[in-house]
């Protein structure tokens, strides 16, 4: 008999068709993703364009998965099902992954499972972490649609605090669709982020002209634990009219939001005295805004994980992940 030793997720978000098989080990085995298609200038995509490119993705991707994997060997399919684990939470992207999953997983004749988008973010970075065998702990989920702040504890997820309005994704993406980057813009944002940071420290102080009167954009204000983000855009995008040079502008929007996560964390720590946080999110693949966060913290008796970068963006990993374990308690 063979051995169902694999699980498939299956991951329709905004913007990614996922595929991804991890085995009984809690190894990868398979990570296959498109990005969908936004048009140049353009800073999103509409649900229904959303779910037709999922449509259109899913076969010729679960054909490449197959040319790579004995389908024989799935014990069972995990889908995510909506955003977030609350009620009135949905978006019909995610019916594209859950009908594709519920007639496979009939067809192979195992069973299916349903998990939210930000339960397979968490689990993505949580299982091979420090933090995997944790009870209690802090968690950020930054993506193109969601800026929470979340207290983990016995398998309940609790939002502490977050924006108000838009997310750190959307801010940046829509600043680097204005200066003329393609959608999304967060990789190439954050490695000018990088290059000019790397520029400026090889200055010396005295002649560096960024300096703290000249900056041109303000802090991001802080409310208990919520912010809200339309003003940081509001500025980025009247420096842009006013001609500001875009790496500059980037920098800084980089540097504004990176203060803003250490000044959160800093008080969440102390309001409820938990030291284990984890960042997960496509935001959280910045190189710029973990280097900041990592020096922040440095020396401080706090346990940050960030997990692999490549984990953080949207994929389908963590549903495998989250399939497997409700397949191995079954078997047990």
């Amino acid at each position: 008999m063979q051995n169902k030793d694999l699980v498939l997720g299956i991951d329709t978000s905004n913007y990614t068709t996922s595929l991804a098989m991890t085995d009984i080990n809690g190894e990868i085995a398979a990570d296959i993703r498109k990005l969908l298609t936004v048009k140049q200038g353009e800073r999103g995509l509409r649900q229904s364009h959303a779910l037709f490119q999922h449509m259109e993705n899913l076969p010729e991707m679960l054909m490449e998965l197959y040319g790579q994997i004995d389908k024989d060997r799935i014990g069972a399919i995990a889908a995510s099902n909506r955003p977030r684990p609350i009620e009135d939470s949905y978006m019909p992207v995610f019916k594209a992954g859950v009908n594709y999953g519920k007639v496979m997983a009939a067809s192979l004749g195992v069973p299916f499972f349903e998990f939210s988008h930000q339960e397979g973010h968490l689990k993505a970075v949580l299982q091979h972490s420090s933090l995997s065998d944790e009870t209690e702990y802090l968690a950020y989920h930054l993506s193109g649609g969601t800026c929470e702040l979340l207290h983990i504890f016995d398998k309940t997820i609790q939002i502490l605090g977050g924006s108000k309005d838009l997310s750190f994704g959307q801010v940046i993406d829509r600043i680097g669709v204005a200066i003329g980057m393609e959608f999304p813009a967060g990789r190439e944002m954050d490695r000018i982020a990088v290059k000019k940071r790397d520029e400026l420290r090889d200055i010396p102080l005295e002649k560096n002209k960024i300096k703290k009167q000249e900056a041109l954009l303000k802090k991001i204000p802080i409310d208990r634990l919520e912010i809200n983000l339309s003003g940081i855009e509001t500025q980025c995008q009247r420096e842009l009219k006013k001609g500001t040079d875009s790496e500059k502008l980037i920098y800084e929007l980089f540097q504004k939001i990176s203060a803003c996560l250490c000044s959160i964390t800093e008080k969440v720590i102390s309001q409820t005295g938990c030291s284990r946080v984890l960042f997960t999110g496509g935001v959280m693949a910045s190189r710029y805004i973990r280097d900041e966060i990592d020096h922040c913290f440095k020396g401080k008796p706090l346990e940050l994980v960030f997990g692999d970068p490549a984990l953080s963006s949207d994929n389908a990993v963590g549903i495998s992940f989250l399939g497997g374990k409700e397949l191995w308690q079954l078997n047990r």
